[in-house]
């Protein structure tokens, strides 16, 4: 009875066999292998995801670091005397024993004074290359053909851990014309140098001997939490993982960088289906980008929005005065006022509208970007429009 009920469920989702075909088919053998088989193709994830895709732990981040530098053989495109530029090129040549008179200011049309950035990525050793980027602080025209000398990148707590140097690669060009003009093309005043920085000093993460581990997610969601401890407990067997709040997920696990590892690598291969992000709207004002989520849904609503566009021609008419009048040539002013208004039928919502039909919807009356804008709103403020609307 199980068999054959199952097998005409088989039939009804999209076998060519019917059910009874299917059961002369198939032993008992059989159809318990099938039952199986479907229970576990019921129970799969649909959108499964790896949990190190959604967070970090706490501690193994990116570390920013920075630093100020010069930058020298410009083709005449350099800062050009600026005074933190002379400061910065007369502390460089003090490096090799030159001193210069304090009182003359090298030319400096070859050279600009620059920052450079890196970002030091967590575990980093000493030896290892960094790419930087540098970008001119001054009236540096182009960094095009420059070779940055070495100079150190700090980090937040003022100690050094890099060092940079190397020839720059700018994608950007400018070109001056004699009658002052000018053409750009990207940014000339900005560059990077693969590999231009060598780790002189690795950063402490301290996850080996802290009272436990911290996953952090990447987006606050209590329903994600939740989801991520309970992976971490059913593929470790044991209740070895909390969630705290919204963002973080405490495991208890031993101490030890080596056993953390082995956990870490564990528990960031886990997969979990993350929970449906909040139903949201957001538009960009200065682009005319609206993005809407797929939870976004509309109860019963009628809308009607229409065009009104005012066309304003001026045709002003020169009078000349009459001969031997002693009058003035005047000019008379002729306005033409046209006003024009799209008749667009009201269109209705229906009850859950998905974010298809909205789209369907509402390209049918040939809204513009800030027609949607404009119709979002008035859904928003009537209580049709269950969505967070976020405006840039």
């Amino acid at each position: 009875m199980v068999a054959e009920i199952l097998f005409r469920n088989l039939a009804l989702l999209g076998s060519s066999m019917p059910a009874a075909t299917l059961l002369r088919l198939c032993d008992i053998k059989h159809v318990f292998g099938l039952v199986i088989g479907v229970a576990l193709l019921w129970c799969a994830p649909v959108h499964a995801t790896r949990i190190k895709d959604i967070g970090s732990f706490e501690g193994l981040r990116t570390n920013q670091l920075t630093g100020y530098g010069i930058v020298v053989g410009l083709a005449g495109t350099g800062d050009d005397n600026l005074e933190y530029a002379t400061q910065g090129m007369k502390g460089t040549v003090s490096r090799f024993g030159l001193n210069l008179p304090p009182n003359v200011n090298p030319s400096l049309r070859n050279a600009a004074a620059v920052i450079v950035t890196a970002d030091l990525p967590p575990f980093a050793k000493p030896g290892q290359r960094l790419d930087v980027t540098v970008s001119a602080i001054g009236r540096a025209k182009s960094l095009r053909g420059g070779t940055l000398i070495m100079m150190p990148l700090l980090g937040a707590d003022g100690q050094i851990y890099a060092m940079a140097q190397g020839s720059l690669a700018v994608g950007g060009l400018g070109v001056d014309a004699d009658d002052g003009s000018r053409t750009l093309v990207n940014i000339p005043s900005a560059g990077r140098i693969p590999g231009g920085a060598t780790v002189e000093r690795s950063v402490m993460t301290g996850f080996a001997d802290a009272p436990y581990l911290t996953f952090n997610l990447g987006e606050p969601d209590l329903t994600t939490a939740l989801r991520v401890a309970d992976a971490i407990n059913r593929k470790t067997g044991n209740q070895m993982a909390k969630a705290i709040d919204a963002v973080s997920i405490q495991i208890q696990t031993e101490p030890g960088a080596t056993q953390r590892i082995m956990q870490m690598g564990l528990i960031e291969n886990i997969e979990v289906n993350p929970a449906k992000s909040a139903a949201r709207v957001i538009v960009n004002a200065r682009t005319g980008t609206v993005v809407i989520n797929e939870m976004v849904r509309i109860t019963p609503a009628a809308v009607s929005h229409g065009k009104l566009t005012v066309k304003i021609k001026e045709r002003p008419l020169v009078v000349q005065p009459a001969p031997f009048s002693r009058g003035q040539t005047a000019i008379e002013p002729d306005s033409e006022i046209e006003i024009e208004e799209e008749d667009v039928p009201m269109f209705a919502f229906d009850r859950g509208a998905s974010l298809a039909e909205i789209v369907e919807t509402i390209n049918a009356i040939g809204a513009t970007p800030g027609d949607l804008v404009a119709i979002l709103e008035a859904l928003k403020q009537a209580g049709a429009m269950k969505a967070e609307l976020l405006i840039q």
